[in-house]
This record gives C-alpha cells, sequence and structure tokens, in this order.
C-alpha cells in the first residue's frame, strides 16, 4: 500500500535535517554561542569589519557594547 512508503520516507527526512542542524550547532560553538554571519552585500561586510576591528579580540563575532568602546 502507499503508507509503506512513509518509514523510508521519515528515514531520509531525518538524514538530510542533520546536516544543516549540525552545522548549525558547530556554529554556535565555534562562535562563543552566536549565529555565523554572513555577507552577501559591501554593507554587511563593512559592519562585520568595524565589528572585528572594535572588539580588540580580531573576531566579529566578540561584541562590546557602546559604553566598552574606547
Amino acid at each position: 500500500m502507499w503508507f509503506e512508503i512513509l518509514p523510508s520516507l521519515a528515514i531520509m527526512g531525518v538524514c538530510l535535517a542533520i546536516p544543516g542542524v549540525a552545522t548549525t550547532y558547530l556554529h554556535r560553538f565555534a562562535n562563543g554561542g552566536k549565529e555565523k554571519r554572513v555577507a552577501h552585500f559591501p554593507y554587511q561586510w563593512n559592519l562585520m569589519e568595524r565589528d572585528r576591528r572594535i572588539s580588540g579580540v580580531n573576531r566579529c563575532y566578540v561584541s562590546k557594547g557602546l559604553e566598552n568602546i574606547d
């Protein structure tokens, strides 16, 4: 019957979802609990470079608040 394909479909769906979910968690682990930042446009790249410069540790994902900037 048609419902015999459902277990195979579920297994295939889980196997396809695992790499995407694992990548998200690996990026959070590597970046101190924050999402990976992606710059698709020059403006976004400039913001990332600004954050990298301001952080003081040469990493764009380590941010300082305005009260901590010299």
